[in-house]
């Protein structure tokens, strides 16, 4: 591992100080990978009445990051390559950080363009993180993967839930709400200049540089080659597909089954919690396992069911979120934990999870406004629930061929 590399022959107590501020930095900055999109969902009716948009148009609100996500996920190991990953994640936190900003800016276009800017950051994250711990935690892939999975759903939850009582607040109105977050994407800043000391590369494992020094182009574009890597890519785009028509919708659905709009955010908030759960109940069952295709299954047929219980029986709603939320977290940490058990080395890794979550998002953006089309074509939310069932089970079926004990071949 690089980072023992770097810091060895440092005395003992600088070696915990290094490893302790890079997790608390990763912490932190997996913390702004979910919750700025998130926390719109709660407040989507607000944000609806105040620019008097139709339920696509809205729903564009969390289908924007995505597409961010699918064009930026691409440029994130070349830009990774070219300056650092440290000061590429850097980078993500400054145009966060920009884009919560320019949502204070009192425009419609203004608020589609920082959501987009949001997302283009968020994308960076998503891509170098698992790289990342791949690189500098190789033996620790699994924990660390499954505890900055726990801090997007603490931050995210927490924020779902305390953004409607926020915006109720005399002076500070939705806009206000959201901005808060900027404090949060302050210190994860501050938090991780102490890594723009170092100016460390993917660990390429062998692979071949060109003349540069980088790896070369068309060795990285292999990945879309093979049939695992495609079916890492479907698994975790079908899981996105659900999860953020969930993430963008569920408070309306909720609202439409007889709950208030509070209440409705709570339970939003609940979503995001739960989805951080899973990560520490898979870690001992993965370490037994030859490999991972029985909870991928069972996990997304449990995402089918709760969907349904949704639909079926609103009145356990509190149940059926939680469930949908423990599943849609367990898809997304073995969906980012099959980038690292599915690849020989960091650098295969970073260009697998590029091509994992741009094509992955790319499936996933069509959701939020497909479910908000259906449902002001059907009148209710039956249609858009099914298609996350349907959608469930797809990923179980996939679940199958990338849960396998297979790797990548070296490329």
């Amino acid at each position: 591992m690089q980072l023992v590399s770097r810091i060895e022959q440092s005395a003992p107590s600088k070696i915990a100080a290094s490893t302790f501020v890079l997790v608390l930095g990763i912490l932190f900055v997996a913390a702004n990978l979910r919750a700025p999109i998130t926390g719109i969902a709660p407040i989507l009716e607000r944000i609806i009445h105040t620019f008097t948009l139709s339920n696509a148009q809205a729903g564009m609100l969390t289908t924007l990051p995505l597409i961010a996500f699918a064009v930026a996920s691409t440029m994130a190991a070349t830009l990774a390559r070219k300056i650092g990953i440290e000061k590429a994640i850097f980078i993500a936190l400054l145009l966060i950080g920009a884009g919560i900003g320019l949502r204070l800016i009192d425009s419609v276009w203004m608020l589609y363009i920082a959501t987009a800017v949001i997302g283009v950051g968020i994308a960076i994250g998503n891509v170098l993180l698992p790289s990342l711990i791949k690189r500098d935690f190789a033996t620790r892939v699994a924990m660390m993967t499954s505890c900055y999975v726990l801090a997007m759903g603490i931050f995210s939850g927490g924020f779902s839930a305390l953004v409607t009582p926020l915006a109720n607040l005399k002076g500070l109105n939705w806009q206000g709400a959201l901005g808060l977050f900027s404090v949060i994407t302050l210190v994860s800043i501050v938090l991780w200049l102490p890594r723009l000391t170092t100016r460390t590369m993917p660990d390429n494992g062998g692979v071949e540089p060109n003349k540069s020094g980088a790896p070369h182009t068309a060795k990285l574009r292999k990945v879309w080659h093979f049939a695992l890597a495609w079916q890492v890519t479907i698994f975790l785009g079908l899981n996105s597909f659900m999860t953020y028509v969930l993430i963008g919708w569920l408070p309306n659905v909720l609202v439409a089954a007889g709950y208030s709009q509070v209440y409705a955010g709570v339970l939003h908030g609940w979503l995001q919690f739960s989805s951080a759960v899973p990560g520490f109940v898979l870690i001992p069952i993965l370490a037994r396992l030859k490999d991972q295709r029985i909870p991928a299954v069972l996990i997304s047929i449990l995402g089918a069911v709760s969907i349904l219980g949704l639909l079926y029986a609103p009145q356990f709603a509190l149940i059926w979120t939680v469930l949908v939320g423990f599943s849609s977290g367990g898809c997304f940490i073995l969906g980012l934990s099959f980038i690292s058990f599915r690849s020989q080395n960091a650098l295969q890794a970073a260009s697998l999870s590029g091509m994992a979550q741009s094509f992955g998002y790319l499936l996933a953006a069509v959701g939020p406004m497909l479910a908000g089309y259906l449902f002001s074509s059907l009148g209710d939310w039956s249609g858009s629930l099914w298609m996350c069932a349907i959608a469930c089970v797809c990923c179980a079926v996939v679940g199958l061929g990338c849960g396998r004990n297979k790797v990548l071949p070296h490329f």
